[in-house]
């Protein structure tokens, strides 16, 4: 992806050499913030030995409100506790109105009002640094709020979902990771054919011994809790299931039955429509959401939340109606996962991302990562990427995959509760 863009970026040094101002150096350089280049409809450039970048774009980066003054030719720049001011040509800045001196003013470029980088981003309480070898600057910026689901299924001896969260082995148990896990998908159900809701299965899902401790001591800590039910399609159990109303009835009201010991279901049903076409895969996504509405329906009446975990748009599984199923549900996961290589690739993942976000809102969806797959460094891009497309936040399989240095990873990317 850097290589792309320092494609991308040497393609543009025609057009800088346009926009600057006599006097001013047309040396191009990156722009990287929380691992992930950043893109400015007008590259980044350096005057007087300040990096200068659009205001609009850096704004937007760190969900910075801004207002552009016309007629003083000033930016305004507000978030809670900060309040920056700046005016073209002046040097002269205000940071909670007190005067700051700039090395470089903000600058005025055939439409587009540059400001300085390093200034603009510290106000708002990044970590800047400069890496002249590269000639790349990269951002960290502070840590979000998000919400962050843990898949609490198929853990054993040496991948402890328990010991993961909770710190000790059990039935012992500490704050450990509760602070940065907000709600829990436990994987301890299943369905057959028949409807019939099942705590143990052929894939492995099973509610374990003691279950209702992990309730217990995650309440205790806050967190709030989904019974999982997992089921796949490999010889066409899910779509049984979808064509007989008895079973699609029995199955919401045994799953309404057990639903009264958690917060919500997160409903898991993989596989849909990976050989179907046209009439026949239409008829899936019809009858999928038509089950998922009968489900939401009755615990919502319940007071309960009704969650999807969802194969991604841009996987071979299509039979599912993100629009439709979007509308129901109170979010969903996309489990932006199992593309090939690892860590799953950024193209393909911010693919999913805005394929998804075509049809439900940001506020609704969740980035399923699969932590087998990622690394540290991996891990704070997916979070970066979460939080550039403003989702509710991110979910995570599985726990008790979890190594220290991507807590560590997290912890710095989001706002422990």
């Amino acid at each position: 992806m850097k290589t792309q863009w320092r494609k991308w970026s040497l393609l543009a040094v025609l057009i800088i050499l346009l926009l600057v101002q006599p006097g001013q150096a047309a040396e191009i350089v990156e722009v990287e913030m929380n691992g992930l280049p950043v893109e400015f409809d007008t590259p980044a450039v350096i005057s007087n030995d300040r990096v200068m970048v659009p205001f609009r774009g850096l704004a937007e980066l760190l969900d910075v409100q801004v207002e552009w003054l016309a007629d003083s030719q000033t930016v305004m720049a507000v978030a809670p506790g900060t309040q920056i001011k700046l005016q073209v040509g002046n040097p002269i800045a205000y940071h909670n109105q007190e005067p700051v001196s700039l090395d470089a003013p903000p600058m005025l470029t055939q439409g587009r009002v540059l400001v300085p980088l390093r200034f603009f981003s510290e106000a708002f309480g990044c970590q800047v640094t400069w890496n002249p070898e590269g000639r790349q600057v990269q951002l960290v910026s502070p840590p979000v709020k998000m919400e962050v689901l843990g898949y609490y299924a198929l853990g054993d001896k040496t991948s402890s979902s328990w010991e993961d969260l909770f710190g000790k082995p059990y039935p012992d148990h500490d704050r450990g990771h509760t602070d940065l896990v907000s709600c829990l998908a436990l994987g301890w159900f299943s369905l057959d054919e028949a409807g019939n809701l099942l705590t143990t299965s052929r894939t492995g899902w099973q509610r374990p011994d003691g279950w209702e401790d992990v309730l217990t001591v995650s309440r205790s800590r806050g967190l709030n809790n989904e019974m999982t039910i997992h089921m796949v399609n490999g010889q066409g159990e899910i779509t049984a299931l979808l064509n007989d109303d008895k079973a699609c009835r029995r199955a919401v009201e045994e799953i309404s039955r057990e639903a009264r010991y958690y917060d919500g279901v997160n409903l898991d049903l993989e596989g849909l429509g990976l050989s179907a076409s046209g009439s026949e895969l239409l008829e899936i996504r019809e009858k999928y959401t038509a089950f998922v509405t009968m489900l939401v329906q009755r615990l919502h009446q319940e007071g309960k939340t009704v969650s999807l975990s969802l194969h991604p748009p841009n996987s071979s599984y299509r039979g599912y109606d993100y629009a439709a199923l979007g509308k129901v549900c109170d979010r969903l996961v996309i489990m932006a996962y199992d593309y090939g290589p690892k860590p799953e690739p950024l193209e393909k993942v911010r693919e999913a991302v805005e394929m998804t976000l075509a049809q439900v809102p940001a506020q609704k969806v969740l980035l399923g990562i699969s932590v087998p797959a990622e690394n540290p460094a991996s891990l704070t891009e997916k979070v970066e990427l979460a939080r550039r497309y403003h989702l509710q936040g991110i979910a995570l399989w599985r726990l008790g995959l979890l190594d220290d240095p991507m807590w560590q990873s997290l912890s710095y990317r989001i706002v422990a509760r």
